[in-house]
């Protein structure tokens, strides 16, 4: 290739959309580290390409030009490649594939393997990470295709388990119900195993539990629920449903050990 905008034009005639600094430099051996620095910050100039994170560069398609941008869901696999880390589309994120927010959140949230990463904001794109020293289950994980590839995104009994055990994330336990009540039509609790119980927190399926059969009328799912955690040892303790408000004279849910010191409503979508 001549230049490296004739590389990185054949790369997206290939079906490729990103691409790291180390390539382009081995790509263009003679050309300085400055010089190849240069040539790619004039193309980010004229919106043809955007830095995602240090090192590592996206192309932004024909048909995001006018945006200047490119959707987190067309690179966030390539870019957990090059960083060499398990992830998975989670929260409202995961939530939208199954029809459960109706919104695109302004937030694209990603939970991956440890250690963390810092919150990256590019032309409004916003992608939080989530780090978690755990495992993350493969199980619960589902492959979604989109123009450029596959991405993972959490099944539905993990999306509703996320939702609580990171609620503050999706703007407090109402907006969690919320969610968590379109996407309960999707969630299929008789197929958990202990991988799930492995990964989730006891709290959260505590919670979880007492939401779906109090509050959002899925006695059924809830049962499923109960009866799983019983069966793969989950042993409850008492907890508030909201862990950051007090808990004087409020009523405890025997049977999933729950304090009740919250009232929830649920939001509109």
């Amino acid at each position: 290739m001549d230049t490296i905008k004739d590389w990185i034009d054949d790369q997206q005639k290939r079906g490729r959309i990103t691409f790291s600094l180390q390539e382009v430099l081995e790509q263009f051996h003679t050309i300085s580290v400055q010089g190849v620095r240069n040539a790619l910050n004039r193309l980010v100039k004229k919106s043809e390409i955007t830095p995602i994170l240090q090192g590592f560069y996206a192309v932004i398609p024909i048909g995001y030009a006018l945006r200047g941008m490119i959707p987190p869901t067309l690179y966030i696999d390539d870019l957990m490649k090059h960083l060499n880390r398990t992830y998975y589309v989670a929260l409202l994120n995961a939530a939208v594939f199954y029809g459960a927010a109706h919104q695109q959140p302004q937030t694209f949230s990603v939970v991956i393997s440890y250690p963390t990463l810092r919150d990256t904001t590019r032309k409004g794109n916003r992608i939080a990470f989530t780090a978690t020293r755990k495992t993350i289950p493969q199980t619960w994980l589902k492959p979604f295709r989109t123009e450029y590839g596959d991405i993972q995104i959490s099944k539905p009994e993990l999306t509703a388990a996320d939702l609580i055990t990171f609620q503050k994330e999706v703007g407090g336990l109402n907006r969690a119900c919320t969610v968590l009540y379109e996407l309960s039509e999707s969630i299929d609790f008789e197929k958990l195993d202990s991988t799930f119980f492995d990964y989730v927190p006891t709290s959260s399926i505590q919670r979880l539990g007492y939401l779906l059969e109090n509050e959002l009328e899925q006695s059924d799912l809830a049962e499923i629920l109960f009866k799983k955690s019983q069966e793969f040892s989950c042993k409850f303790q008492r907890i508030p449903l909201k862990y950051s408000k007090q808990t004087r004279d409020c009523e405890t849910n025997a049977k999933w050990k729950i304090i009740i010191n919250e009232t929830i409503e649920i939001d509109e979508l």
